[in-house]
């Protein structure tokens, strides 16, 4: 009876760390198109959330195995319940400060931690520990910004050329409106089927031994839930940091954020795809990371250096994420172990 209730009580943190989710990440895909000026914000949080649930459901299941089974052997249900308060308490904090984070980097931070507290009471060796899953996984946070912030300067040229080309010809406000929303539509979609895991990833194992469900349907039903709450999260709190990354890192306009748009969209994707088909592992890399470089590429290419970023907003936002994994990997650790010696 104890364990149902805990597994409740960590359905509903699972609930407010995919609200959180949505009000600190809702940003990654939305930017670009309101930065730009293309959609007003609460048309592009409906897109948001109609690409979002259905990237979630269609692929989301491929990073929630990462999560759930990839980094600890097994994940408890009291275990479970203090990654996802860890990483909700911490992302919660950076969102009402207008901090874009990494909430890939949270939950993961937050399991590695609590693989280190498994360490600490015996119950699993630190061998046990998945590290070869962990390294992939810190790489694909180094890779992922460097490969987005190229193809944004990359996309950047093609977008710029291809509106010159247009003036005169055809109407070009309205053909960057479709460009814009289809790259909107394309990054919910990679958002979605990549972050959803870091909502409900950790209630991989615990589900499937509490309602008896096979894996597949199990990790539906919790894409499902994610998919859900990060939409009212991008709905409810979202334009806190959206303010940040749409106007205070560079300024946007439809060939730069069309370009960015697509230059995220298509490596979250890809990293989210590729792996799975080769290890069985999607990576669940960092949107933020993602983003954040796809804008600051198109606005180095703009300004021809630097000057066309906001150094001090970009040093700002860059320390918030070195943060983030030891603030995760302490917080959670250290509640397990407090915990752990009240039960």
């Amino acid at each position: 009876m104890i364990e149902l209730m805990l597994y409740i009580a960590g359905l509903a943190a699972s609930a407010f760390m995919a609200f959180n989710i949505g009000a600190n990440d809702a940003t990654n895909p939305i930017d670009t198109v309101v930065g730009a000026g293309a959609l007003s914000l609460k048309q592009a949080l409906i897109l948001f959330s109609v690409f979002t649930i259905i990237g979630a459901v269609l692929q989301g299941s491929f990073v929630i195995k990462t999560i759930g089974k990839g980094i600890v052997p097994e994940i408890d249900v009291v275990a479970a319940l203090i990654t996802v308060v860890a990483a909700g308490a911490w992302i919660l904090t950076a969102t009402l400060l207008g901090l874009p984070i990494s909430t890939s980097q949270s939950i993961a931070g937050a399991v590695i931690g609590i693989g280190i507290a498994y360490t600490i009471t015996g119950l699993i060796s630190l061998e046990e520990i998945n590290w070869s899953i962990v390294t992939k996984i810190v790489l694909s946070w180094v890779i992922s910004p460097a490969i987005a912030m190229t193809l944004a300067m990359l996309l950047y040229r093609f977008f710029l050329r291809l509106e010159r080309s247009m003036r005169g010809k055809h109407d070009v406000r309205r053909i960057f409106l479709y460009l814009h929303i289809a790259a909107l539509a394309f990054a919910a979609y990679a958002f979605g089927s990549n972050d959803v895991a870091n909502a409900t990833g950790v209630y991989l194992t615990v589900t499937q031994k509490q309602l008896g469900m096979p894996s597949y349907e199990t990790m539906i039903f919790l894409a499902l839930l994610g998919g859900l709450f990060i939409a009212i999260g991008g709905f409810t709190l979202g334009r806190r940091v959206v303010e940040t990354t749409a106007y205070r890192i560079t300024r946007l306009d439809h060939p730069s954020g069309v370009a960015a748009g697509f230059a995220l969209a298509l490596t979250v994707w890809l990293f989210t795809t590729i792996p799975h088909m080769i290890w069985g592992f999607g990576m669940p890399i960092s949107t933020t990371h993602t983003s954040v470089s796809s804008i600051m590429g198109v606005g180095i290419v703009r300004a021809r250096g630097l000057r066309g970023l906001n150094l001090k907003v970009t040093i700002y936002i860059i320390l918030s994420w070195l943060l983030t994994l030891p603030a995760t990997i302490g917080i959670a650790t250290g509640l397990y172990l407090i915990v752990k010696a009240f039960l």
